[in-house]
């Protein structure tokens, strides 16, 4: 399976633009803003720098730091956004995990900060642009788990290959 760099690009800004959603339930802490920035530069035609990963990483700290939930699942989406850009070529259903879980992880905060996961999907659904569902359909069905985030999960992944 080959993954074109203008593919990781298109999924790349769609993860930015769900993790940016939600990049108001963290407060005071700049990582995951970081990373989205890093992401947003990596779909504007940037290339794949050790600064995007470190980002990446760097949000992953912070999202297991945050106390509150819902920031910590914002941060989480902020992860999923700079790590799209090396979304692997490989056909497994854990890739699944790294094209819906941006937009999974968004839809998860919005929910734990009061509002409407659903609504948050709904979104994500309208704004995936094409190469987002071409590239689902070459891996393999995931594997959600039976939470809360697995029913995301099937929710986003069920709409994107139809």
């Amino acid at each position: 399976m080959e993954l074109s760099l203008d593919e990781l690009r298109a999924l790349t800004g769609w993860a930015a633009a769900c993790a940016a959603r939600v990049l108001p339930l963290i407060p005071d802490d700049p990582r995951p803003a970081s990373a989205i920035a890093a992401a947003r530069e990596f779909a504007s035609g940037g290339p794949r720098t050790k600064a995007l990963r470190t980002a990446a990483w760097d949000a992953l700290a912070a999202a297991g730091e945050l106390a509150d939930p819902a920031a910590s699942a914002a941060a989480r989406a902020a992860v999923g956004a700079a790590g799209a850009a090396y979304l692997h070529p490989l056909e497994s259903p854990h890739q699944v995990k790294h094209i819906v879980g941006p937009a999974q992880q968004a839809a998860l905060a919005r929910e734990l900060s009061g509002g409407d996961a659903e609504a948050e999907v709904r979104w994500a659904l309208d704004q995936a642009p094409p190469e987002v569902s071409e590239i689902l359909r070459r891996f393999p069905p995931g594997k959600p788990g039976r939470t809360r985030l697995g029913d995301l999960h099937r929710r986003l992944e069920t709409a994107l290959r139809a």
